[in-house]
């Protein structure tokens, strides 16, 4: 409020009441933008976490597979069902018999990570659409019969995930042991 000369109250003129909105219509404004911007990233972290999750349980799966399993053949060339290590040179291709005895198949095909279960006549996408394969490489060590080596294999996933422009980089290397004993 605000006082006269002679100390009575008088009311606010419509300019200062103008102002006083402007104000509060101006702070407000900002801060819905504030808001706005911690909503839209928060949506965000949640869609790369989701595929982050699916890559990671692409991984797990394909990991878990190749433990239990056994004759792995890396790379295309040559009889599917006969273990081939390729030390040397990685592949984007790997066979092995799972525990339930299905020859399953993992490639790369483009930008997807494929998995057959019948020997590669068909196969379906084990990744999201939003994560990007730019590189898959197998090395398989020990896997012909008589060596000294216990079956091993290092996967190398190279890619990107996400939106364009707000795309995350990732490389993920792992070592899987074959679980049976090689004698």
């Amino acid at each position: 409020m605000i006082y006269n000369k002679d100390n009575s109250k008088r009311g606010f003129t419509l300019i200062e009441m103008m102002t006083a909105v402007s104000i509060f219509l101006i702070i407000m404004v900002m801060s819905m933008g504030s808001i706005i911007s911690i909503l839209d990233a928060n949506r965000k972290s949640e869609l790369l976490r989701s595929i982050m999750n699916n890559l990671n349980l692409t991984i797990e799966s394909m990991s878990r597979e190749m433990r239990f399993g056994k004759s792995y053949h890396c790379g295309s060339s040559g009889n599917i069902t006969l273990p081939q290590n390729c030390t040397s040179s990685p592949a984007d291709f790997i066979s092995f018999l799972s525990s339930d005895n299905e020859q399953i198949v993992y490639r790369q095909n483009g930008s997807r990570i494929e998995k057959s279960l019948n020997g590669g006549s068909t196969y379906v996408e084990v990744t999201a659409p939003e994560v990007v394969i730019d590189e898959l490489a197998f090395n398989v060590l020990g896997s012909v019969v008589g060596d000294t080596l216990q079956p091993r294999v290092i996967m190398k996933i190279r890619g990107h995930a996400g939106a364009q422009g707000e795309e995350t980089n990732f490389t993920i290397e792992t070592l899987v042991t074959q679980r049976l004993q090689d004698i």
